[in-house]
C-alpha cells in the first residue's frame, strides 16, 4: 500500500476540496433538487474518503486499503474527520469503515450489519420518502448513484407491470409504483431488506396488493414463475453471493449471462431491462440477451457527484416485439 499524506495534510487538503464541492456541486444539487448527495468522492487520491449529505447528515466511508499485516492509523482518519466537522459544524456526521472483502469467497463474510446504534432518519428523492440508516450497515439502504436510474424507471413504469430483482430495500419499487406501474413485484433474499423496502412503500402511502414482496433467490424464483409476464424490469445483481440461504454460488461476470437469458423468460414483449453492476472489471458477454437491443447507458445514468468513483456500470436492454398476427387466408 502507498503511504498517504499524514493526518494534518490530509484534513487541509480535505477541507479546500470540501468547500469547492460545497460551491460546485451545492449549486447543482439545488438547482436539480437533489436533497441526498456525495459530497466528496475520493477527488484526492491522498485523502480515499467518501462523504455522503443525507440532508443535514454525513455519512463517511474511510476507504483506505491495508495490507494483511498493516494496521491503519486511527489518527489520520480522526483528523479527517474533524476537517469534516469544521466544514459543517452543524451536521450529524457518522463513520463508517469500507474496506475491500478479498476473502469473502473462502470464508462466506457478507456485508451485514456492522452495527447496533440504531440511527434511523427519513429523507426524500424526486419526491419520495425512504428511511435510511446512518450507523448500522456498510451502505445505508439508498444507493445515491442510482438516483438518474430511479428516476427513469419511476418515468416508464406507468401502466405497466414491473419486476425488481435483487431489490434491496426497495427504492426502485417505490419509484414505479409512484410512477402509476399497474403492478410490482419484488425479489430478494434478505428479510431484512424485504421489511426495509415494506417500510418504503408505507412512507410512500403505496398499496402493496398491487406491489408484492417475495422472499426467494432470484435464480429459482425465475425458473420457478409461471404469472404474467413483465414490461420494466429491474437488475443489480451483486458482484458475489454465497449465502446459504442459495443453492451454489452467484458470481456477476460468471452467471449474469445466464442470470438474464433467465429474465428474458419472464419479460413482454417489448420490455425494457435495467441492468447495473459495481464490478469494477465487468465486461458484458456478447453473447449476452441475442434478438434484444442493447446500449450503455452508464455515462447518462453516473450522476455529477460521483465523478471519481466509477460506481457502476449500466445498460438498458429492450426485448424485440412480438411479430404481427398474419392476416386470415
Amino acid at each position: 500500500m502507498t503511504a498517504l499524506v499524514d493526518g494534518a495534510r490530509a484534513a487541509q487538503m480535505l477541507g479546500d476540496r470540501l468547500a469547492k464541492n460545497r460551491r460546485h456541486l451545492g449549486k447543482w444539487a439545488k438547482r436539480d433538487g437533489v436533497t441526498c448527495w456525495r459530497w466528496y468522492d475520493r477527488d484526492i487520491p491522498d485523502v480515499p474518503v467518501t462523504v455522503d449529505d443525507y440532508q443535514g447528515a454525513l455519512v463517511v466511508a474511510d476507504c483506505r486499503r491495508a495490507g494483511a499485516d498493516e494496521v491503519l492509523d486511527p489518527a489520520w482518519f480522526d483528523a479527517v474527520l474533524a476537517a469534516i466537522a469544521a466544514a459543517a459544524p452543524t451536521a450529524e456526521v457518522h463513520a463508517r469503515a469500507r474496506r475491500r472483502m478479498t476473502d469473502r469467497r473462502e470464508t462466506g463474510v457478507q456485508y451485514q450489519r456492522q452495527a447496533d446504534a440504531g440511527v434511523w432518519r427519513e429523507v426524500g428523492e424526486g419526491g419520495r420518502r425512504f428511511h435510511v440508516n446512518l450507523s448500522d450497515y456498510l451502505d445505508t439502504g439508498l444507493f445515491l448513484d442510482h438516483r438518474t436510474s430511479r428516476a427513469e424507471v419511476g418515468a416508464a413504469a406507468a401502466g405497466r407491470r414491473v419486476l425488481n430483482l435483487f431489490c434491496y430495500t426497495g427504492a426502485f419499487t417505490v419509484y414505479a409504483a409512484t410512477g402509476g406501474a399497474a403492478a410490482s413485484v419484488s425479489v430478494d433474499l434478505s428479510n431484512t431488506y424485504l421489511d426495509w423496502a415494506a417500510d418504503n412503500l408505507a412512507r410512500n402511502q403505496v398499496d402493496t396488493r398491487h406491489h408484492a414482496l417475495e422472499r426467494a433467490d432470484v435464480a429459482a424464483w425465475l425458473a420457478a414463475y409461471r404469472g404474467p409476464k413483465f414490461d420494466v424490469i429491474v437488475c443489480d445483481p451483486p458482484t458475489f453471493s454465497n449465502s446459504k440461504k442459495m443453492l451454489g454460488t452467484f458470481d456477476v461476470l460468471r452467471d449474469h449471462v445466464g442470470l438474464l437469458a433467465a429474465v428474458a423468460r419472464v419479460a413482454a414483449p417489448g420490455a425494457e431491462l435495467w441492468f447495473s453492476t459495481n464490478h469494477r472489471s465487468f465486461r458484458l458477454e456478447e453473447r449476452t440477451l441475442p434478438g434484444w437491443q442493447a446500449r450503455e447507458t452508464t455515462r447518462a445514468t453516473v450522476p455529477p457527484d460521483f465523478g471519481y468513483s466509477r460506481p457502476h456500470r449500466s445498460w438498458r436492454f429492450t426485448a424485440p416485439v412480438a411479430p404481427a398476427p398474419r392476416a386470415p387466408g
